[in-house]
């Protein structure tokens, strides 16, 4: 293979693992908010009674 088009896959692969990465952070994320909205109510919930 010529030194482009080994660039040229490189390339390819960190832009994938960045898109993948980024969708796994986003991920993440919406799950600690959700996590974060539950224990909330459950806290609300449990210093009313």
């Amino acid at each position: 293979m010529a030194k482009e088009d080994i660039k040229k896959l490189l390339d390819e692969a960190a832009r994938s693992l960045e898109a993948e990465h980024n969708i796994q952070v986003d991920a993440i994320k919406t799950e600690i908010r959700s996590f974060k909205t539950k224990t909330l109510e459950k806290i609300k919930k449990t210093t009313m009674i």
